[in-house]
């Protein structure tokens, strides 16, 4: 790889590549911490995959990538078949294409940009952890690459302990039998910060047999992930220390070198800048609909339960009615994010008679500015698959939750939403219309309910206080992470105990 052009050009401004692992959860963080980043005097190179640029292309306008004179975008191949491209990617697809496919298209890309005698030359790298590839560039030309987990720190530590859970022989499964045999209640005693929780609270993909796409991403997170952390310059957590003060002294006590705890993102950033041309650059892969916003004006405070599975999340047709009529028989107003490919193999449909019965009090919306409709005051709840995005947003915001996690760290951040946080409440995941109504009401209007929103609002002025106060965890943590790393040439690696 060509670095003459980085030697001999004089560097006016520092220069960060940041790469998001492919799916709407990573990208929505990443972005986020690249407008930080510009915000504190550096150029931007935000890398997606070509599949997710023509989606964002698609769903905000063939010119909403132009960005600004010092932040734009490029993409990458990720060496995966077409598909729909109203719907995330599969994600052991996706994890075999990034360790198989990416290298080579990644090295290329930055030899290019490092050519450009326009740009200044690329100083560091940010790189979600499943992104890991680019170590091999970074080492290359001698520049810090700093891991960002998306994720939270709950769930980061649990997935440090799988290669542990292999050799005590609690997965991957022999056959599914273990599903329905009371081995997902077995509590795991030995981690310290999680105690009392079960195998099922942990991440999901554990949930596997061998020769399962599950078990394609067990390797993954092993190989990719856990075994590559040590190797990066520095490692960012997205959250704030007095959220997960206990498993963070945890993780702090598992590596030699520092980690940087910043969040929440979106609060940060909001209070940082108010810089329009850049809170306009965005990054959802569906096209939003704000109408949203209008009909949240014509509610009562606290008066709406807000329902979003997120950008993963699938439902049978059998759970899709469940909902609905769940939903319906509270007889309270909602705001239901429905997407095209929420149904399994199957377009989203809901009967007329729901649509009669809840025309006055519900609306039904494809996608939605999320931190706009949780942050509107007639926001009473939320129902939510607990993605750590949509998790962590509801807390700041001060927004109780009900439960449904899917896949993946949902079911750790449901457990530490319910169990240490005592913002949410579990919603069975065999879902029927009566729990559904029964928990609804208990959210909205019920005395845990209350309880809960006191806690959510203890945990949103603790947020506050991690961005906005001088001493503020996180603002200091952004600070170090960029004297001490971003703008050093070359790095410490971090290592494992």
């Amino acid at each position: 790889m060509s670095s003459n052009n980085q030697a001999e050009q004089p560097m006016t401004k520092p220069h960060a590549l940041c790469i998001p692992f492919p799916a709407q959860g990573h990208i929505n963080p990443m972005l986020k911490l690249a407008k930080l980043l510009h915000v504190r005097g550096f150029h931007i190179t935000f890398v997606n995959t070509e599949f997710n640029h023509r989606r964002l292309l698609k769903s905000r306008g063939p010119n909403s990538l132009v960005g600004l004179p010092s932040f734009r975008f490029e993409s990458i191949p990720d060496g995966l078949p077409p598909s729909n491209e109203d719907a995330t990617q599969d994600i052991s697809s996706l994890c075999e294409a990034c360790k198989k496919s990416c290298l080579d298209h990644f090295r290329d890309l930055v030899t290019r940009l490092n050519d450009n005698s326009n740009f200044p030359s690329i100083t560091c790298i940010v790189s979600d952890v499943g992104m890991s590839f680019t170590l091999q560039v970074s080492q290359e030309l001698g520049i810090p690459n700093v891991a960002f987990w998306t994720a939270s720190g709950c769930a980061f530590w649990a997935l440090i302990q799988y290669p542990k859970l292999v050799e005590k022989g609690y997965f991957p499964l022999k056959d599914h039998n273990y599903l329905s045999n009371g081995h997902l209640d077995t509590i795991i005693d030995w981690i310290p910060g999680m105690e009392g929780i079960r195998l099922k609270n942990l991440p999901s993909f554990i949930r596997a047999t061998v020769d399962e796409p599950n078990y394609i991403v067990i390797k993954f997170i092993m190989e990719e992930i856990v075994d590559k952390i040590p190797k990066f310059s520095a490692l960012i957590l997205n959250t704030y220390d007095t959220l997960e003060s206990d498993v963070l002294q945890q993780i702090s006590t598992k590596f030699s070198a520092v980690n940087y705890t910043i969040g929440p993102f979106h609060s940060m950033l909001n209070q940082l800048t108010q810089d329009e041309d850049l809170k306009s650059i965005g990054s959802n892969l569906w096209k939003e609909d704000t109408h949203c916003l209008e009909w949240l004006n014509t509610k009562k405070p606290n008066s709406v339960v807000y329902v979003n599975f997120g950008s993963i999340t699938v439902l049978s047709d059998e759970q899709l009615i469940e909902f609905a009529w769940g939903l319906a028989n509270t007889k309270m107003n909602f705001l239901w994010i429905v997407r095209s490919d929420l149904v399994m193999g199957d377009s989203a449909i809901l009967p007329h008679e729901f649509h009669a019965e809840t025309k006055e009090r519900g609306l039904l919306g494809g996608w939605c500015p999320q931190e706009q409709v949780l942050s509107h005051p007639s926001i009473g709840g939320f129902l939510t698959h607990c993605g750590w995005n949509s998790t962590s947003e509801s807390i700041s915001f001060g927004v109780p939750m009900l439960c449904w996690p899917f896949f993946a760290d949902q079911q750790t951040n449901c457990w530490f939403s319910c169990k240490r946080w005592g913002v949410g409440m579990e919603l069975d995941s065999n879902v029927k219309r009566e729990g559904i109504e029964e928990l609804v009401r208990e959210l909205m209007i019920g005395e845990k309910g209350k309880e809960m929103k006191e806690n959510s609002l203890k945990w949103k002025k603790l947020a506050e206080e991690a961005i906005t106060s001088p001493d503020g965890s996180s603002c200091m943590n952004f600070e170090k992470l960029v004297n001490e790393v971003l703008f050093q040439k070359g790095s410490s690696l971090l290592s494992l105990d």
